[in-house]
């Protein structure tokens, strides 16, 4: 089933400078259960199609829906969660008062407030740090204290924009196989914005490489490895031949710029 579908879909800023072109006749249709990262050079545009997704940006022509509906009703309705690059949390608000504000907002019983935030601390494995401070955890944790945020509400779309991009490698490749396992367990739809190639071919199910801006896809790239993924499987052949085809993709985007 489509959860996310783009068609034709341009994106333009208007600058002093003059227009900018972000995104140009992007074509990607994301499946029900989906993991897809977005991977291309800095200014791609793969943060910005993620906004467009959110509702957070307008795309200038072309159409684009979610679950069926416009990005805005999309993020009315609450249908995805957002991870940034920051984990954003404040800091004079425990751990579980940062997953818990969001259910605040939308006006969840303190009932149900507490199960939420016991459920989603257990997802990603930080049950026992309810009532630390962000200051006392180290990056990766605070970053899984954002994802359980955006995992509080339950929504069936996870977008994540480089959330691990600032870690060190034995973080990020933690984090990696954690958030493996939490796709697993959740079956949400997910699209997420890297710059690594390794951590695009060991994450994903489809892979879109971008070109540099304006931002057009120049390969989409189904994984054929198995859904269960140990951190050596990339030592195989087969993920190797996948790494190359995507940097043979970016390449190209290069070379048609």
């Amino acid at each position: 089933m489509s959860v996310i579908e783009a068609k034709g879909l341009n994106l333009t800023f208007q600058t002093n400078d003059g227009p900018v072109h972000a995104l140009r006749d992007v074509n990607l249709t994301i499946e029900k259960g989906d993991f897809v990262s977005f991977i291309g050079p800095s200014g791609c545009g793969k943060t910005t199609f993620l906004r467009c997704i959110a509702g957070l940006e307008h795309p200038t022509g072309g159409t684009l829906s979610v679950n069926g509906m416009t990005p805005d009703e999309a993020r009315k309705a609450r249908a995805y969660g957002y991870v940034f690059q920051a984990a954003g949390l404040y800091p004079w608000r425990t751990i579980g008062g940062n997953i818990r504000l969001p259910l605040e907002i939308m006006g969840f019983s303190k009932e149900d407030q507490a199960e939420r935030v016991k459920k989603t601390l257990d997802l990603v494995d930080l049950t026992g740090f309810e009532k630390k401070f962000p200051w006392q955890l180290s990056g990766g944790m605070q970053q899984r204290a954002s994802i359980a945020r955006a995992l509080a509400f339950d929504a069936d779309i996870l977008l994540m924009d480089e959330p691990f991009g600032a870690l060190d490698e034995i973080v990020r490749d933690k984090l990696n196989e954690e958030l493996l396992k939490l796709w697993a367990r959740t079956e949400k739809t997910i699209g997420f914005v890297t710059h690594s190639i390794p951590e695009a071919v060991y994450l994903s199910t489809k892979i879109v490489v971008m070109s540099p801006r304006p931002g057009r896809i120049t390969d989409v790239i189904e994984s054929t490895l198995p859904r269960e993924r140990p951190l050596d499987i990339r030592d195989s052949a087969e993920f190797i031949e996948i790494a190359h085809r995507v940097r043979e993709g970016l390449r190209a985007g290069h070379l048609d710029d």
